[in-house]
C-alpha cells in the first residue's frame, strides 16, 4: 500500500490511499481488531481536517485509557448497554475525555433504546463537527470534537423534537463534570 499526500489546505488535507489487488487492511469494530482484504477497489480517499489541538499518536497513548484512546483516536465503537453513561441521569455537562472541552448537557440527553448515550443537540453546533463515515458499507454522519479531533459517535435524523436528531455518543469519548467545576479545554 502506498500512501501519498495531494495536496495541504489551511483546514483540510486530502489523503489518497492507493490499494493493490488483495492488499489487507486493519480496521476496528464493536468486538475488536479485524483484518479485511480489498480486492477490488483502486482508490479510497479521505479528508482529514485539521484541529487546533495536536498530540502525537504517543502522546495521546499517554494521556488516554486503551478504551478512549481506542474509540477517540481509532474511531472504535463501545458495547451498548455495558458503557458509564448511557443509562445516567445525573445533572452535567458532557466534556471532552481527550481536551476537556464542553460537547453536551445532560438536560439535552434522552432514552433512545440503543444502549449508547443520546443527545438531541450538542451545548453549540461550533462544539462538534460533522464528517461523512463510510465504513461498514454504509454512509453515516460521524461527529467528532471540535478542538482535538476526537470521534465521540454518530448523528442519525431518528432523534425527538425539537431537533429530530439523534448524536449517538460514546461513553468512553466523554466524561460527565459537574456544572461548576468545568475543566479548561486543552490547547496547544
Amino acid at each position: 500500500m502506498k500512501l501519498f499526500l495531494i495536496s495541504s489546505v489551511s483546514l483540510s488535507a486530502v489523503l489518497v490511499i492507493l490499494t493493490l489487488n488483495n492488499t489487507s487492511v486493519h480496521t476496528e469494530e464493536l468486538s475488536g481488531s479485524h483484518s479485511h482484504t480489498l480486492a477490488n477497489y483502486e482508490m479510497v480517499m479521505d479528508t482529514v481536517p485539521e484541529f487546533p489541538y495536536q498530540k502525537t499518536e504517543a502522546e495521546w497513548k499517554e494521556i488516554l485509557t486503551s478504551s478512549q484512546y481506542r474509540i477517540l483516536r481509532k474511531k472504535g465503537t463501545e458495547f451498548p448497554y455495558v458503557n458509564e453513561y448511557f443509562d445516567s441521569k445525573k445533572d452535567g455537562i458532557y466534556v471532552c475525555a481527550g481536551c476537556g472541552q464542553k460537547l453536551y448537557d445532560s438536560k439535552h440527553k434522552y432514552k433512545s433504546g440503543t444502549g449508547w448515550p443520546s443527545f438531541w443537540k450538542p451545548i453549540d453546533d461550533s462544539l462538534v463537527v460533522e464528517l461523512e463515515d463510510k465504513s461498514l458499507f454504509m454512509t453515516r454522519t460521524e461527529i467528532v470534537c471540535s478542538n482535538c479531533g476526537g470521534h465521540l459517535g454518530h448523528v442519525f435524523d431518528d432523534g425527538p423534537q425539537p431537533t429530530n436528531l439523534r448524536y449517538c455518543m460514546n461513553s468512553a469519548a466523554m466524561k460527565l463534570v459537574d456544572r461548576d467545576k468545568l475543566p479548561e479545554v486543552a490547547q496547544n
